[in-house]
C-alpha cells in the first residue's frame, strides 16, 4: 500500500479520498436501519471512485513532471477534483431515484461548494441522504486539496493548495498548516454539536446543522431551516458557529490561543462587525415597519439573517418572499460582500471589499484633499500589518469587476430562464455566486433545469475563485488541442 501511495498521482489520491467521503454516510444505518436499502446506492459510486483512483495510482510517473508545478496544471487538477466529486456525490440521489440527473448534480454542487441551495424535499428524505448532504458541505468547507494535504503527503501539495484558493500558510509547512486548520475544524464540530444538543436539538440534527454552520453551507434537516425550531438559544449557537466559519483560519488560531486583543485588531474582523452594525439596524427598522413587529423581534430577525447572508451560510428564520425591497437589497449586498478570505465562506470576501474601499478612499483623498500627498494604506492580518501595494489593488479591482459582471449576467439569465422579476433573480443568483444558499423562492424542487444550470455555474465560480477556473479551463483546452494535434500528425504519418 505504501509503495502504491508513494508513486500515486494527485488525481488518483483525490479520487480515492472522494470515494471514501461518499461511503461515510453508510454508517448512519447503524442508528437508522430502515435506510439499509440505500446502502448500495452509496457503495457503487464510492467503489467506482476508489478503484478508479487506484488505477491512476499504479500508473508510472510522468517523465516530465515539471508541469505539475505549473499553475495551469494545478488549477486543472483542482477542477477535476471538484468535478469528479460532484459526479460521485450526485450518483446516490440518481441511483436511489430520489432526483433527476440535473437535480442531483445541482444538489452535489451546492453541497461540495457549501452553498446550500436545495432541490431536495427534506420532509420526505431519509436520514442517510440528509447526512450525505451535510457531510458534503463539511468536507467542502475545507476543500478536497486541504483534506488531501492533511491525509496524504504530496510534493505538489503547495501548488495545489494555492490553486484551490487557500492564501494562508499558518505553520512553517503546508502539512502542519492543514493539520492546524483541521484540528480547529473538528474541535469546533464537537463543541458546536454539544452546544446544539444543550439548546434542544436532537443528536442527528445537531451534528448535521453544526457541519453546515461551520462550513457556512446552510443545508438543514428541516423544511423551514433554523426557523423551524423557533428557539433563541439555537439561533445564538448558530450565529456563533456561522461567525467562526466565516472567519479566516489564520485569524481563528489567534482566538483559539486566547489572543483575543490581537484577534479584534485584524482589519477583516473589525470590518465584518462594522458591516453587521451598519446593516442590522436599518434592516430591523424596515422589517418592523413592514411586519409591524416589536423592536426586539425585528433586531433578532435582522441579526440572524444578516449574519447568515454575510457569512454566506444560508440559514434562515423566515421566508423572504414578503420581505420589503429595502431589506432584500441589504441582504443582496451582504451576500455579494461575503465572508473572510481563507475561510469556508464565499462572496467577494471581506478583505477584498476592505482593500477596495481603502483604495477608493485614498483616491478621493489624493485627488480632492491632498493632491501631492502619497498614501500607502495598510491593513492588519493575523500575521501582522501588510501594505496595500499597487499589485494588490490591481488584483482586487480586477477580481471585483469580473465578479460584478458575472453577477449581472447571471442575474439576467435567471430572469430569462426562471421567468421571474429582476429582484428575485438578483437575490437567488447572488446567493449562488456567493455560495450562500438563501432563496427568495425561485430555487426549489420544481425549478427548471436551465435555471439550475445557471446557478450551478455561479456556485462553482464562487467557490473555486473565478480566475482559477479560467486558468484551469484554458490549460485544459490547450492540452486537449496539443493532444489532438499530435494524434492527427501520427495518423497522417501512418
Amino acid at each position: 500500500m505504501k509503495k502504491i501511495l508513494d508513486e500515486s498521482s494527485a488525481i488518483g489520491k483525490l479520487a480515492i479520498m472522494i470515494g471514501i467521503f461518499v461511503m461515510i454516510p453508510i454508517i448512519t444505518v447503524i442508528w437508522y436501519p430502515q435506510d439499509l436499502k440505500y446502502v448500495k446506492d452509496f457503495f457503487i459510486p464510492s467503489f467506482f471512485a476508489i478503484v478508479f483512483g487506484f488505477v491512476l495510482c499504479i500508473r508510472k510517473k510522468e517523465k516530465n513532471i515539471c508541469r505539475k508545478n505549473n499553475v495551469g496544471y494545478s488549477s486543472l487538477v483542482v477542477l477535476f477534483a471538484w468535478g469528479f466529486g460532484v459526479l460521485i456525490g450526485a450518483l446516490p440521489f440518481v441511483l436511489a431515484h430520489k432526483l433527476t440527473l440535473v437535480q442531483a448534480l445541482f444538489e452535489a454542487v451546492s453541497g461540495w461548494t457549501t452553498t446550500g441551495l436545495s432541490v431536495v424535499n427534506v420532509q420526505n428524505s431519509e436520514k442517510i441522504f440528509l447526512f450525505h448532504r451535510s457531510f458534503m458541505q463539511y468536507c467542502g468547507g475545507l476543500g478536497f486539496i486541504m483534506m488531501m494535504v492533511m491525509l496524504i503527503k504530496n510534493k505538489y501539495s503547495m501548488s495545489l493548495y494555492n490553486a484551490e484558493g487557500h492564501p494562508d500558510k499558518i505553520k512553517p509547512t503546508i502539512l502542519k498548516t492543514a493539520q492546524a486548520i483541521f484540528t480547529i475544524y473538528v474541535s469546533s464540530l464537537v463543541i458546536g454539536t454539544i452546544a446544539y444538543m444543550i439548546a434542544g436539538m436532537s443528536f442527528f440534527d445537531s451534528i448535521c446543522h453544526c457541519m453546515c454552520s461551520l462550513s457556512t453551507g446552510g443545508f438543514s434537516t428541516k423544511l423551514n431551516s433554523i426557523g423551524e425550531y423557533n428557539s433563541v438559544p439555537i439561533e445564538i449557537v448558530t450565529i456563533v458557529l456561522m461567525l467562526l466559519g466565516t472567519t479566516n483560519f489564520a485569524t481563528l488560531i489567534l482566538l483559539f490561543k486566547g489572543r483575543v486583543k490581537e484577534f479584534f485588531k485584524v482589519s477583516e474582523v473589525r470590518f465584518m462587525f462594522l458591516i453587521l452594525v451598519i446593516f442590522i439596524f436599518p434592516m430591523a427598522m424596515s422589517i418592523s415597519r413592514s411586519f409591524n413587529t416589536g423592536v426586539f423581534d425585528s433586531i433578532k430577525i435582522s441579526t440572524f439573517n444578516a449574519v447568515s447572508a454575510l457569512s454566506t451560510t444560508g440559514y434562515s428564520t423566515m421566508s423572504y418572499d414578503k420581505w420589503p425591497d429595502f431589506a432584500i437589497g441589504l441582504m443582496i449586498l451582504m451576500m455579494i460582500i461575503g465572508g473572510g478570505i481563507g475561510s469556508t465562506a464565499g462572496g467577494l470576501k471581506l478583505s477584498r471589499v476592505y482593500i477596495m474601499l481603502r483604495f477608493i478612499g485614498s483616491q478621493i483623498n489624493k485627488r480632492i484633499f491632498t493632491p501631492n500627498h502619497v498614501m500607502s494604506p495598510q491593513y492588519m492580518k493575523a500575521e501582522g500589518k501588510s501594505a496595500i501595494d499597487n499589485q494588490t489593488q490591481e488584483e482586487v479591482m480586477g477580481f471585483c469587476s469580473l465578479y460584478m459582471i458575472i453577477f449581472i449576467v447571471g442575474s439576467l439569465l435567471v430572469v430569462l430562464t426562471a421567468n421571474c422579476s429582476l429582484k428575485e433573480a438578483m437575490f437567488d443568483f447572488s446567493s449562488a455566486l456567493g455560495t450562500v444558499g438563501l432563496s427568495i423562492g425561485i430555487t426549489n424542487e420544481s425549478t427548471n433545469n436551465a435555471t439550475l444550470i445557471v446557478e450551478m455555474v455561479g456556485m462553482i465560480l464562487g467557490r473555486l475563485e473565478i480566475f482559477m477556473v479560467i486558468i484551469g479551463l484554458n490549460y485544459g483546452f490547450k492540452e486537449l488541442k496539443n493532444f489532438t494535434k499530435i494524434k492527427l500528425q501520427q495518423k497522417a504519418a501512418n
